[in-house]
């Protein structure tokens, strides 16, 4: 390793390793964003050791050229760039890319890093402010995903949530919009539409879908091969939307490019949960009793704005003026908080899956009858690991889609919503 600093003295050309350092420090992000081995630790070591490499390069300028101006504010950019590539806040790094920007307020690049430096301390406000300035000296798509991300966080326990992930929406469009073709920049939009569904209460499943397909779009790139995240971010949506092959596998790719993460445990938990619903269907599907729930039924009394329908008779997707009634034959436990599961039996004696969000776990039990309006439906058919799965399914989002025992539930009986996605929101 010494040997470096000899070889790089004998370069005349200060501007030529500036240009090398540039490099480096590039280099040193590129890992930083696509370096994930087993054990955590490898990557931060590696980091270490290229950042150490960038900065020997950076020293190797003689100090007398580091004092003319024009090389000056480059050499704290790069300098404070290269020590910020770490996950914690660097007061060194700070330093150096403070300086950067008082020496030439118009490098763009150095007030984003500056922005990203002072975030990691937990200064949002600052952290925002460099960014705008960073923008002020022309559009940059790198600059308006850095924002759209630190509005995303700035939203968390704050009064006007929901206005503030506007904005990171608004701001991740404005990247697209300077290159259609940027991964990263669909990778942001996905991540804003997630928090923007859940920001605005968790409703509006159109988010949701404009969620997927701007991953999709990200997927397209092929530098975002090497982002877990993404993947991990997708299947999260795909869960949740009940599109469980999907799920399986992102979680599956996510896992395979990311070991650290927990996906493998996610796949577990969705294989579990699908062969316990699968079983517990088989189980009671068999049962006597199910005539005599099943008959009992057709003496409830509908609204006279719905139809009155069994399984058999819903087509895919939202039912509307259908209602469906049933009974709750058992709940089915699994690892996930939400959605809560339930077998039901309706009046033709077909058993089904019904998924409920936003729901206490206290609040329906088994023998309880159900009526769902304007059910959602949805007939799962699929393949995993040379097992297949097939089965019916409902799901309702809000309390006001079901009745219990022929009353409407209360909001004192719902709970918020919320998933994460990984890293970063």
């Amino acid at each position: 390793m010494s040997g470096h600093g000899g070889e790089f003295s004998t370069i005349d050309d200060d501007d030529d390793i500036i240009g090398k350092a540039k490099e480096a420090a590039d280099q040193l992000y590129r890992i930083r964003d696509t370096y994930f081995p087993r054990n955590p630790q490898d990557r931060i070591s590696k980091l270490q050791l290229e950042s150490d490499l960038a900065l020997r390069l950076l020293d190797s300028i003689p100090l007398e050229k580091r004092r003319l101006s024009h090389q000056r504010s480059m050499f704290e950019y790069l300098r404070g760039k290269i020590l910020d590539v770490f996950p914690d806040y660097n007061k060194e790094a700070e330093d150096h890319l403070s300086k950067a920007v008082k020496l030439n307020p118009s490098l763009a690049d150095a007030w984003l890093c500056l922005g990203n430096c002072i975030w990691k301390k937990g200064d949002l406000t600052s952290a925002k402010n460099c960014f705008t300035l960073a923008l002020s000296k022309g559009p940059n798509k790198n600059i308006l995903c850095q924002l759209s991300m630190l509005e995303r966080q700035m939203a968390q326990g704050s009064e006007n949530q929901a206005e503030i992930v506007e904005e990171s929406v608004q701001h991740a469009k404005e990247a697209i919009a300077l290159d259609v073709k940027d991964g990263n920049s669909w990778y942001n939009l996905g991540n804003a539409y997630l928090t923007f569904f859940f920001a605005t209460g968790a409703w509006d499943h159109n988010k949701l879908l404009q969620s997927l397909k701007a991953y999709q779009n990200a997927e397209k790139d092929k530098r975002m091969e090497c982002n877990p995240d993404l993947y991990y971010n997708c299947a999260i949506v795909n869960r949740y939307l009940e599109n469980y092959e999907r799920a399986l596998t992102g979680f599956e790719a996510a896992a395979l490019k990311d070991p650290g993460l927990n996906a493998i445990d996610e796949v577990k938990k969705i294989v579990n949960l699908i062969d316990k619903l699968e079983s517990a269907l088989k189980g009671h599907t068999r049962a006597k009793r199910l005539a005599s729930l099943a008959s009992s039924l057709n003496s409830v009394t509908l609204s006279s704005s719905y139809r009155r329908a069994t399984l058999d008779l819903l087509s895919e997707g939202r039912n509307k003026a259908v209602a469906v009634v049933g009974k709750v034959l058992v709940f089915v436990k699994h690892e996930n908080a939400a959605p809560l599961h339930y077998i039901i039996c309706d009046s033709s004696q077909t058993c089904f899956v019904l998924s409920v969000y936003g729901l206490r776990n206290d609040v329906i039990k088994e023998g309880d009858q159900i009526t769902l309006l304007e059910p959602f439906y949805r007939g799962i058919d699929f393949s995993w690991d040379g097992k297949d799965y097939q089965f019916k399914a409902i799901r309702v989002d809000f309390i006001e889609q079901m009745l219990v025992n022929g009353k409407a539930l209360s909001s004192s009986q719902s709970v918020r919503a919320a998933i994460h996605a990984q890293h970063k929101s």
